[in-house]
């Protein structure tokens, strides 16, 4: 279910996440750390790991928590950073002296450095530079992490607070680099690493690193807090519990993932997905038909997520499990033609090179061509 929530439960990236409202379920946690550090003077771990899949709030909690340990105001504002003195307004402009973010990308920025960035991004000669610059700007080199050295070893400076994001995104020579620091902990220095995969960070990392308790979240305060944000609406239809249980499950109980599932342009389109798949097998459709239709109602990328969910929920009928999906017609179109192993594995391979094309600047007409084409014959 990773490749369906990649793009599914993005927070708030601007300044506004350093005071954003706590999420319910993460209150406890908020509270242990929060009393500790009043009533321990600063005794939090030196290093903290918040890990786990997207979509459950673990950078929401992090910004947070960093907004509040360097609040000048925090000894009255338990519950969270004043966002008035001046550490917070340093925030809020990205230049806190006491803060250093990797990779940079990462830093919550005002909304209008988001517009900065975007417009620079726009700037780039082609999508296929665009992207390859933005996956590189996640890599956390060795040299990233030597240059934080001198902010971590300094003397007298007080609190100060690494945040390394995508912390999985180190490179083998980074994480070695890091471990001396993590070995070694400095007075007042605290490390915070985020990671989406904690099973790619390497164990010498997670070894000296705490987790914290961000994964648990009980069901009926998922399905409240979904069905709180959601309304009482999606897409002008009306949302019973039985669909928001059905959303928290596809999103693998990530509340956060729910709710920008439920929010996609594609989610509506499920029943129609199958519909077209049914016309295509059939021949009553052609599949340029089709690929012209789809190509008003989706972007390419979109239908590549639409597709994934149905493939999944279609291995699952497959392998004799029951469908996530209850509100479409899946499980009867299954009974009447159910694909082949090698037909669904065929299809999902199409799937996967059509994105390393797109990554390459193909032109989504014809990659919406060629995937109708192979979802006749699927």
């Amino acid at each position: 279910m990773s490749d369906l929530t990649e793009n599914t439960g993005a927070l708030d990236t601007s300044d506004g996440i350093y005071f954003a409202p706590l999420l319910p379920w993460q209150q406890s946690l908020w509270s242990q750390l929060t009393n500790r550090v009043s009533t321990s003077q600063q005794s939090l771990p030196h290093a903290l790991l918040a890990a786990g899949m997207q979509g459950m709030g673990k950078r929401a909690f992090v910004w947070r928590l960093v907004a509040w340990l360097l609040c000048r105001k925090r000894d009255t504002h338990p519950s969270g950073a004043c966002a008035e003195c001046e550490s917070c307004q340093w925030l809020r402009s990205g230049t806190h002296p006491s803060l250093q973010v990797l990779p940079l990308v990462s830093m919550p920025v005002s909304a209008e450095n988001i517009s900065n960035r975007e417009t620079a991004n726009s700037s780039a000669k082609d999508k296929k530079s665009a992207k390859t610059a933005s996956n590189s700007a996640l890599k956390i080199k060795v040299d990233d992490i030597r240059a934080l050295q001198p902010f971590i070893y300094q003397g007298g400076q007080g609190m100060r607070i690494c945040v390394l994001d995508h912390a999985e995104q180190m490179t083998v020579a980074a994480a070695n680099a890091l471990l001396k620091t993590l070995e070694e902990p400095q007075a007042q220095v605290h490390l915070f690493l985020i990671s989406d995969t904690p099973a790619q960070l390497l164990p010498t990392i997670k070894s000296r690193v705490q987790q914290l308790a961000l994964q648990t979240i009980e069901p009926a305060s998922a399905v409240d807090y979904v069905t709180q944000a959601l309304g009482s609406t999606v897409n002008r239809e009306a949302v019973a519990t039985a669909a928001i249980e059905q959303l928290i499950q596809l999103a693998n109980g990530a509340p956060l993932a729910a709710i920008a599932l439920a929010q996609a342009p594609w989610y509506s389109k499920r029943a129609l997905w199958l519909t077209t798949w049914q016309a295509l097998r059939s021949g009553k459709r052609s599949s340029i038909a089709a690929s012209d239709y789809w190509q008003t109602q989706l972007s390419i990328a979109e239908f590549i997520q639409l597709s994934e969910l149905m493939l999944l929920d279609m291995r699952r009928v497959c392998l004799g499990l029951s469908e996530l999906q209850k509100d479409i017609s899946l499980l009867a179109a299954l009974e009447a033609y159910q694909p082949t192993d090698s037909g669904l594995e065929g299809f999902a391979t199409s799937l996967q090179q059509t994105k390393i094309a797109l990554q390459q600047n193909v032109q989504e007409k014809f990659a919406y061509d060629k995937l109708m084409q192979e979802l006749a014959y699927l």
